[in-house]
């Protein structure tokens, strides 16, 4: 059996304008490939009720989970927790739970919990909590749509958080080769490799290197011996 699959949904006019460099993808991406889950695609859509909605509602019937980035703190444009419970038809609303954990942390870092902060504990109808060790204001999960911080640190503690509860396949194994020619050259063996060992991913990345063009060719799958084996095909191929 394949992979479970799975897709990110990246948040922000920020992203977007270039003002901020998103991080969290290639964290995801690492962590989803050591616990054997694939991901297949990721999104990024601006701070746009109609464009968050429709993508959430996509996302979600096309993988199996859909981790989504940014946009739920305390401001105005923080809008990522509604567009999710619209697009699942569920209302949402503060929840004692979110609201008590948050009102201990401004409690004991002698901060007023005022309105803006009170936003980060509404939750929709039906959501399970996901833990923030940082910053404690909570994410959701939502039917497979875990809903999570933009902010790095906190991303990447919630990411934490949550993937000891997924299930997981096998962990995709990689290797890479570098071939000091042009992908022009090697393309057509390197086909013929790719046809012999279907059951790998094979990948060209071409480089120069102080004007000379070569490619790390990158085999990837769950089977060590069969990419071991590959390997060894590409290593007589392209000997020099």
């Amino acid at each position: 059996m394949s992979n479970p699959t799975a897709a990110m949904l990246v948040i922000g006019d920020e992203i977007l304008s270039g003002r901020t460099r998103d991080a969290n993808m290639h964290y995801l991406a690492g962590e989803l490939t050591k616990h054997g889950i694939t991901l297949s695609e990721v999104r990024i859509v601006a701070d746009n009720e109609d464009k968050i909605v429709e993508a959430v509602r996509q996302l979600s019937v096309s993988y199996q989970c859909v981790f989504t980035s940014g946009g739920i703190g305390p401001t105005h444009d923080d809008i990522t927790s509604d567009c999710v419970a619209k697009a699942f038809g569920r209302k949402i609303d503060v929840r004692d739970d979110a609201r008590e954990l948050l009102q201990k942390h401004y409690d004991a870092a002698g901060k007023e919990f005022n309105h803006a902060r009170q936003r980060m504990a509404r939750i929709p109808n039906g959501a399970s909590l996901i833990d923030n060790p940082v910053s404690v204001a909570p994410g959701f999960i939502l039917e497979n749509v875990y809903v999570m911080a933009g902010v790095p640190s906190v991303f990447q503690a919630m990411v934490a958080s949550v993937l000891p509860t997924l299930t997981g396949g096998e962990p995709l194994l990689s290797q890479t080769l570098r071939v000091d020619r042009g992908e022009g050259e090697i393309a057509g063996p390197l086909a013929e490799l790719a046809q012999k060992f279907s059951d790998l991913s094979f990948g060209s990345y071409p480089f120069q290197d102080n004007g000379a063009y070569g490619a790390n060719v990158v085999v990837r799958g769950t089977d060590g011996s069969r990419i071991d084996a590959a390997m060894a095909d590409l290593v007589g191929t392209f000997a020099c």
